[in-house]
Order: C-alpha cells, then sequence, then structure tokens
C-alpha cells in the first residue's frame, strides 16, 4: 500500500524533488556530487555552542526553535547539499516513557538497563502504536520550522537502528563490544527479539514523524552493527531494521512528467517513494544485507575503500561516504588528495553522495568543511 505525502510536502510541491542529493539517492548521477556530513550539526561549530550554553542535549533537542536553528547553521555556513534533523537516537526512547540522560563526556545513560525476560516485559508493556502526534509535537515543529528556511535544500530525517538501540538499552549506556547485548541474542532470543520488534516500532514511528513533517529523506544508522557477524545480523537483526523502514517505505510522492513534443495533456505522473539511507559503522562485510532490508542508498564507513564497497553491493546501488574523519585535521594537500580519490572511487556506483566515514570530530576546525564542499561541488571525473 502507497500513502502519498501532502501537497505542500517539499517532494509532492517539486522543492526538493529534483534536488542533486535526493536524485543522487534515487540512483540518479549528477554533474555536481551532492555533500554533506554526518554531524554536521554541532560542536564543531562555534555558533552551535554559543547557542547551547546551559541547555541539556535532550533539551535542546526537544526545544523545535532550538533543534531547528541547530539543524540550519552549518547549511549557512557551508553550503551543504542537505539538512540532517539534529537529534539523538535516544529521543525516540525518552518521548516513550525511558529513563535516559546523555552525559556529557560518555553519551547517554540509562536508569534502568533491560537485561533479562522481565526487564523486555516491562519495557515492551509501553505500546509503540500509542506514541500519536501530541508524543512527537516537538519533532514535527521542528521539522516544520526547519523545512521553511531551507527552501529548495532538502532536509533528511534520520533514527537509530534497532540493534543500536537495543545494546544501549541492554548495556545501560556506551559500551566497547556490546557484549551483554549479543549475549541477551543468543541466550534468550524470544526476548531478543521481542525487544528488536520495540525497538524497530519506536525507530520507525520517529522517522515517519520526521518524514510527515517534511523530511525529504530518512537515513536509519546502525553504529553498533560492526560488532556482529553477518550470520548473527541476518538472522537476529536484518528483520527488525527491515521492520523499523517498513513504517516509511510505504511514504510516496508523485513527481509530474513533461508531456512529448506534440502530445496533449493530461501530464503523466511518477510515483516515486520517499528515498531510505542506510549506514553502519564497521559494516564493510554487511553491506549487502544492509541494503537488503529496504534501503535505497547504502552508507559506507572509511574502513574499505568505496569503490570495493560499490562491487560487493553488485555496483547497482547508490552509495554515501566515505572520507575519514581523520583526515579533517590532515595537512590540506593529504585531505584534498583523499577527498578527490573518495569521489573517483565513487564512480563504480551508480550514484555517490559524498559524505564522512562517519562523523564530524568536535575539534574540527569549521572552515576546513567549508573548503571540502567548494571542492566537492568543483570537482568533475577526468
Amino acid at each position: 500500500m502507497v500513502t502519498s505525502l501532502g501537497p505542500e510536502h517539499p517532494l509532492s510541491s517539486g522543492r526538493t524533488a529534483s534536488s542533486r542529493l535526493v536524485r543522487a539517492y534515487q540512483g540518479e548521477r549528477q554533474e555536481v556530487t551532492p555533500v554533506w556530513f554526518m554531524r554536521q550539526a554541532g560542536r564543531s561549530l562555534p555558533e552551535y555552542r554559543e547557542l547551547r550554553v546551559g541547555t541539556r542535549m535532550l533539551d535542546a533537542c526537544l526545544d523545535p526553535a532550538m533543534a531547528s536553528e541547530i539543524t540550519l547553521q552549518p547549511v549557512r555556513r557551508h553550503k551543504v547539499d542537505a539538512g540532517i534533523f539534529f537529534s539523538d537516537i535516544v529521543v525516540p526512547l525518552k518521548l516513550a516513557g525511558v529513563a535516559v540522560e546523555i552525559v556529557p563526556g560518555k553519551g547517554p545513560v540509562f536508569e534502568q538497563p533491560v537485561r533479562t525476560a522481565a526487564d523486555v516485559d516491562r519495557l515492551t508493556a509501553i505500546d509503540p502504536a500509542s506514541l500519536g502526534d501530541e508524543v512527537f509535537a516537538p519533532i514535527q515543529e521542528a521539522v516544520r520550522l526547519t523545512i521553511a528556511e531551507l527552501g529548495e535544500t532538502p532536509l533528511i530525517g534520520f533514527a537509530g537502528a534497532p540493534f543500536t538501540l537495543a545494546a544501549y538499552l541492554v548495556e545501560g549506556g556506551p559500551s566497547k563490544d556490546h557484549i551483554r547485548a549479543r549475549t541477551l541474542m543468543h541466550a534468550d532470543p524470544e526476548a531478543w527479539a521481542r525487544l528488536m520488534a520495540w525497538t524497530a516500532d519506536i525507530s520507525g514511528a520517529f522517522l515517519r514523524a520526521q518524514v510527515l513533517s517534511g523530511a525529504s529523506a530518512a537515513q536509519l544508522f546502525d553504529s553498533w552493527a560492526g560488532s556482529l557477524s553477518l550470520h548473527d545480523y541476518t538472522t537476529h537483526v536484518a528483520p527488525a531494521s527491515a521492520r523499523a523502514l517498513s513504517h516509511v517505505r510505504d511514504l510516496a510522492y508523485e513527481v509530474p512528467q513533461p508531456a512529448s513534443a506534440g502530445a496533449e495533456p493530461p501530464i503523466d505522473e511518477l510515483v516515486r517513494n520517499v528515498p531510505l539511507v542506510h549506514f553502519g559503522v564497521g559494516t564493510g562485510e554487511l553491506l549487502k544485507a544492509m541494503h537488503e532490508v529496504g534501503a535505497d542508498t547504502v552508507g559506507v564507513d572509511y574502513r574499505i575503500p568505496l569503490d570495493e564497497a560499490s562491487r560487493r553491493l553488485g555496483h547497482v546501488v547508490p552509495v554515501q561516504g566515505n572520507v575519514d574523519p581523520a583526515m579533517l585535521d590532515a595537512p590540506w594537500a593529504v585531505l584534498e588528495a583523499h577527498v578527490r580519490d573518495v569521489l573517483d572511487r565513487g564512480r563504480e556506483a551508480p550514484a555517490h553522495v559524498l559524505n564522512l566515514g562517519h562523523g564530524v570530530p568536535p575539534e574540527t576546525d569549521p572552515t576546513v568543511l567549508t573548503r571540502v564542499v567548494e571542492l566537492v561541488h568543483g570537482w568533475r571525473p577526468e
């Protein structure tokens, strides 16, 4: 079943449907390669640090005016091809009533970790379907404020993938190896499956709220999937990731097609889905499986060359990535050569959106990011 976006949506109205980013995500190679950066909104920008003084992270995420302004800051400064909605992957958990706070220097910390079947039962007693518009109202308003300022620049919605959310919940906070989560996966696969279905529906509802409010694409982040074997991913994780994306897979819009020469109206209309991106860290061995959960474009981290990633995807999937964030603090000649190499390797895919292979480090000089955008926009294949 297809759910049509409203006529005022930036995709339906034509504001963003022909943008470089959206067309690249749909597999159409662009003359000018689109570029944006994961974590482009945040600590690397002095205007962000000034705005955030005295405001806790989750409070900032749930303040529509502040979240919108933070989303817009890097678009104004760097002239990137997309805004990425400023939020945090634990926001939908907090909106669902889970006790979580983001501790500076540490990350999300949960008051009650989920480590037993009883813990899973307690958590999943919260029905994701009960989270209506009133719960997501701050998110919807922030998106509306943002797209009103972005004009023809698309906004990307995002959410954490089910495994990453589940791993945080089970560990109770950040972890290097996610061993408790992987233990629960195998020790009690039924409880694990219930937990994954629940996190999938929470993430999916969060994504859907953003897209219906005006986001022109959606990205699912699986920050911790790199700790999994291919077998564990396909058996215990991929079904939940597919379930999360199913919440937005039905969303579509109509693109008017020009009549052929001499033809009379009516103009035919092409129905296209909202483009979906799936990205994981350390997931070079999982790329094909990550695409198969229902993504249109696959994000690639910095650990494998982009042409090799495209080969693993059969050279038929648009890719996003994969500049090494560590290069941002290297001498310009080194960074420039690296970016050009990524752009050259990206030609092996049907389309390419340049990005980092993970997030912008907080100590990054923002003028370097602006210079990278100018380089990418001026680059042409030899």
